[in-house]
């Protein structure tokens, strides 16, 4: 941090961090800093991180943190009108936004501007925040705890090394997408749960999708079902949800298998853009129909289900592994179809960590989860029609029958060009 543009950089990119903030707290005519304040906080963190590492000593940092603190403090002590409450988040925001501007002294300007925008974020939305956490009951608390438990507790202390056959059993990456499926599975369920009913289709149908496309399916249908004024509501959330499967899907393999993204995303993209105006058009016929309730869905971060997805996951791994070298793409096709009869998400994480350890192509990694897709669909037509009759089943087999086909034809098109 000795050359003069480095230097400048950190001290720049601190100001900019205490002005941020400040501007904020700006807003606030009870907060004791505003954007002055906030500023010199920065940079006094910036400076005191300089001059501690040129003295040598940790204790120059620690002096302007407390002295930083203190000036905060006792200006709402000085104030007989104002709560000690009133003053904590200023306060904390204080505290946070010297140790953001010591950041970037030492080189973590990037981070500390990362850092700096969240605590702006935090203070601004207040109200919604708050509001957002009284919305919250005991089994949505319990969710995030649950989750917490899945990832910051299990998943640290899980061995990362491969067992069994083939080595294709490692505990550490099974936890992983675990957690993964958790994760983006219960960051629908928490909005599902705090919008009640009162969202539109579209909205319920993007978080079905999220949640689990199957339950959503079913639920709405049984809802539908002997109620045509429901029946396009229904369709929207049940099609828009099956849509969502594809991007869900996708965004899976960004992160398990980021190099089969080229081979599969653009079969995804075919089968999303066939469906969705089949499901705008559904959508357009149910406005001013009756409101759909909103039906309760499964936790998704609960141990059980999360304990049966990672055996699931592990024992697809193992038959994927063996069905590839014994019987060939063949073998992992049929247990693509079968796995896909009832959850598509572990069938497609395996071949993805298959493809990740070389032991399938990414010709045969993308038609397995095309498969398990196209069988997943089969499912779920069949499902409105048995749970919500040939009346609901009608108004979703187009956008169904539009997801197979563009999910075969758009596979046939990827392999003939990719070779």
């Amino acid at each position: 941090m000795n050359e003069p543009r480095t230097v400048f950089l950190a001290f720049l990119t601190s100001l900019a961090i205490g002005l941020l903030v400040g501007l904020e707290r700006e807003r606030h005519p009870e907060a004791k800093a505003g954007v002055r304040t906030f500023a010199l906080i920065s940079l006094a963190g910036a400076l005191c991180a300089m001059l501690g590492e040129k003295a040598g000593s940790a204790w120059v940092l620690v002096a302007g943190l407390l002295a930083c603190a203190a000036a905060v403090l006792s200006a709402y002590r000085a104030d007989a009108n104002a709560s000690w409450d009133s003053g904590t988040t200023t306060t904390v925001a204080a505290v946070v936004t010297f140790g953001l501007g010591a950041t970037t002294w030492y080189g973590y300007q990037e981070l500390a501007v990362a850092l700096a925008i969240v605590v702006t974020v935090l203070l601004h939305f207040k109200a919604e925040i708050e509001g957002f956490t009284l919305k919250l009951t005991a089994k949505d608390i319990a969710s995030l705890l649950q989750f917490a438990v899945l990832s910051l507790v299990i998943l640290p202390v899980v061995p990362d090394q491969g067992f069994g056959p083939y080595g294709a059993f490692n505990p550490y990456h099974l936890w992983l997408m675990v957690v993964l499926i958790s994760a983006v599975s219960l960051a629908g369920y928490l909005v599902w749960r705090l919008l009640g009913g009162r969202a539109s289709a579209l909205l319920l149908g993007a978080l079905g999708g999220l949640v689990s496309s199957t339950a959503t399916t079913l639920v709405y249908a049984r809802a539908a079902k002997g109620r045509p004024e429901l029946e396009n509501a229904a369709a929207t959330v049940i099609l828009l949800a099956n849509l969502v499967v594809l991007i869900r899907i996708a965004v899976l393999c960004a992160v398990a298998a980021p190099s089969l993204l080229p081979r599969l995303a653009p079969v995804l993209a075919a089968a999303l853009v066939a469906a969705l105006p089949i499901a705008w058009a559904t959508w357009r016929r149910q406005q001013g129909e009756a409101g759909l309730a909103n039906p309760e869905l499964t936790n998704p971060t609960d141990l059980k289900v999360a304990l049966g997805f990672g055996v699931a996951y592990a024992a697809l791994l193992v038959a994927g592994a063996w069905l590839n070298d014994v019987a060939g793409a063949r073998g992992l096709y049929a247990l693509a179809f079968a796995s896909g009869l009832t959850d598509v998400d572990a069938i497609s994480l395996s071949v993805m960590r298959l493809f990740g350890d070389s032991q399938v192509t990414a010709q045969t990694a993308a038609s397995t989860v095309v498969v398990a897709l196209c069988a997943n669909t089969l499912v779920k037509a069949i499902l409105v029609f048995v749970t919500g009759g040939a009346s609901l089943g009608r108004r979703c087999v187009s956008g169904f029958a539009a997801i197979g086909l563009a999910l075969v034809a758009a596979a046939l098109v990827v392999a003939a060009w990719r070779g």
